[in-house]
């Protein structure tokens, strides 16, 4: 799994689906942590069009161009869903954070050729 880690922290762009402008939540702050470490990062929330001055994407679609890791951070059902955009857009490294996996979702992940990582946080790396 570290050399996974490694490989995933070594992109430079994100898609941080889930990001929110609550501070209390988890999708803030994981959206915070990436960009203060100078990673480039693309936040996605439906409800949202700006987050700390950045311009926030209602679909992963609506990015312009291809994120190299998608952090989920959303109830598992919504990722379960988000899934099958990844895989349409050919994005194979997926990062879902604690409490956002569901068995379904990382079955989906190895049935589809994209390399997943629960069960570890990204702000911890």
């Amino acid at each position: 799994m570290q050399d996974t880690i490694k490989e995933f922290m070594a992109k430079k762009k994100f898609a941080v689906v889930g990001a929110t402008d609550n501070p209390e939540k988890n999708g803030n702050r994981i959206f915070k942590n990436l960009k203060n470490r100078g990673y480039e990062v693309y936040p996605v929330n439906q409800k949202l069009n700006e987050l700390e001055g950045v311009k926030v994407y209602h679909t992963l679609s609506d990015i312009p161009e291809k994120v190299e890791v998608v952090d989920f951070v959303v109830p598992p059902q919504v990722t379960e869903e988000i899934l099958k955009e990844c895989k349409k857009l050919g994005l194979t490294r997926i990062w879902l954070q604690p409490g956002a996996e569901s068995e379904k979702a990382i079955q989906y992940c190895n049935e589809n050729g994209m390399t997943v990582l629960h069960d570890v946080c990204v702000m911890m790396n």
